[in-house]
Formats: C-alpha cells, sequence, structure tokens
C-alpha cells in the first residue's frame, strides 16, 4: 500500500509540473518551458538529454531496458514526449521513434495497452519516417 502512494504521488507531481510546461508553452515562454521540461527528463526520469537527443533508436532502447522503468512512470514519460511533438520537424523526428519504443515496452513488458496510447501511436506515424 505504502508504494502504491508513493507511486501515486509521484505521478501526480509529474501530471503537475506537465501542466505549468504546457501552460508556460501556451503563455510563449518556450525558454522557461523548455528549461523545466530538461530539468524533468534529468531529475524525474534520469533521462539524459543526450540520449534524448539521439537519432539512434537503439540508444533509447538501451536506457529503456536498463533503466527498468514502472508501467507508471512509463505512461508519465510518454506524456511528457508526446506533448513535445509539434514543435518542430527536428524535434518530431526525435520524439517519434522514442515514443513508439515506450508503447511497445508498455505492452509487450507490462502488458499495458491504452486506448489513447492506441491513438497516439496511430497519430505519431505520420512523424516517422
Amino acid at each position: 500500500m505504502y508504494r502504491k502512494d508513493l507511486i501515486t504521488a509521484e505521478i501526480q507531481k509529474l501530471a503537475e509540473v506537465l501542466a505549468k510546461i504546457m501552460g508556460l508553452k501556451l503563455e510563449g515562454k518556450l525558454k522557461e518551458a523548455e528549461s523545466i521540461f530538461n530539468e524533468t527528463m534529468e531529475k524525474s526520469f534520469v533521462l539524459p538529454q543526450e540520449i534524448l537527443l539521439s537519432n539512434d533508436p537503439l540508444v533509447f532502447e538501451n536506457w529503456l531496458n536498463e533503466n527498468d522503468l514502472s508501467p507508471e512512470k512509463l505512461d508519465s514519460l510518454s506524456e511528457f514526449l508526446y506533448y513535445e511533438l509539434g514543435v518542430s520537424e527536428n524535434r518530431n523526428e526525435i520524439i517519434a521513434p522514442k515514443l513508439n519504443l515506450i508503447y511497445q515496452q508498455l505492452a509487450d513488458k507490462h502488458k499495458i495497452v491504452h486506448l489513447v496510447n492506441l491513438h497516439r501511436q496511430k497519430t505519431i506515424q505520420q512523424y516517422l519516417k
């Protein structure tokens, strides 16, 4: 029960951070939003920028396998990355394959498939080459 409460609190905190980032983007405060996004990737997900920005999908896939994030944390990571789509064509090309890997791991390893994620997988196909 205690572990579940910790996970729930962590997910709630991440949702609040994501809402803040989205609000900053709407206000046109893109640098501040990017700074909070980068800090969250490093601190909450232990995802270094060089891995996030790598064009080699194996680098991110190895990171996913090594870090063995909980399904809840993977789902939160997918939320953060999904809302990064549309920023630029270059960003789309970097983020879309990583999202696919996260959805694949949620389905294959954790046996979790959300209708929202299925819809998002169809949406991100437009960003994949």
